[in-house]
């Protein structure tokens, strides 16, 4: 059988996943985002540094650390997840989910991607996982706006580094708040612009080239945190980490990258107070 087809066999709920903008299909697809090696070991994050030391040379192994701690604090801010069950939207390789298991012992975790040729890629590197702990672990494909999972189905909803992607970040919030089970938490980690000023999208795009393209989507936090409030949910928070992310995302790519080259311009866009990085959190209520 098919995988996609015996995945889906395991939910409830069947759907056609939507469209993929050109700049996503082809960064996740073709181009191989997580073959870049800014973004080592199969992670896709700008990373959390605050436990690494930034005034020395920077290691692989201390970018992998970031994008972890990333993971981290995102899994941290969900609760205690041993013996539940969660879904990563937006999984990529997987490798999140692997660190998730092996870290928090939740019952299962689920990553979903909208992308097939992501889930290829996760299932191959995840093939020891999902081959030894076949309940543990599963990959679906899905869209972060229409889930294929039933009513209730997770107690914990996350997402690192892909709610800028999503085409309708509103329709995402309602549907994490229905596969909530009541007390479940949602966390959402992603850099979005500060406030509503209709100037910062304009701005992002005339120096950064993923705001150009249509890979990231210019959106407020507070669009994101009001959602989840009008999706039923409550206690919907949004805290910034800007400060543990940027400078060391900076100091990572002036390795590979010149001061004034696009990349070296996320720092830019925070000074400027145009772009910043926030964890967002929500809590369906008890019944």
């Amino acid at each position: 059988m098919d995988p996609d087809v015996r995945l889906f066999a395991e939910v409830t709920r069947v759907v056609e996943p939507v469209e993929m903008r050109a700049a996503v299909r082809e960064t996740y697809g073709p181009a191989d985002l997580s073959s870049v090696p800014v973004f080592a070991g199969g992670f896709i994050n700008f990373g959390y540094w605050r436990s690494i030391d930034l005034a020395g040379p920077l290691t692989v192994d201390d970018r992998v650390r970031s994008q972890e701690d990333m993971y981290r604090q995102v899994l941290d801010a969900a609760g205690p997840l041993a013996g539940r069950r969660i879904v990563e939207i937006g999984c990529g390789l997987g490798v999140g989910c692997a660190l998730a298991l092996r870290e928090y012992r939740p019952e299962r975790v689920t990553g979903m991607d909208i992308h097939p040729q992501q889930l290829d890629r996760a299932r191959r590197a995840n093939a020891d996982l999902l081959e030894t702990s076949p309940s543990a672990l599963r990959f679906v494909r899905g869209a972060a706006e229409e889930m294929p999972f039933g009513d209730g189905e997770f107690d914990c909803v996350y997402s690192v580094e892909a709610a800028q992607h999503f085409d309708d970040v509103i329709a995402f919030t309602r549907e994490a708040a229905r596969v909530l089970r009541p007390g479940g938490r949602v966390v959402v980690a992603s850099f979005f612009t500060p406030d509503d000023d209709p100037g910062h999208g304009a701005r992002l795009a005339s120096y950064l080239e993923t705001f150009a393209d249509g890979l990231d989507v210019a959106r407020p936090v507070t669009l994101v945190a009001d959602a989840f409030t009008r999706a039923g949910l409550t206690d919907a928070r949004a805290v910034s980490i800007g400060p543990d992310v940027w400078q060391g995302w900076d100091r990572w790519l002036s390795d590979q990258w010149e001061p004034g080259t696009w990349p070296r311009n996320f720092l830019k866009a925070y000074e400027q107070r145009t772009l910043d990085y926030y964890i967002v959190t929500a809590t369906r209520p008890q019944v």
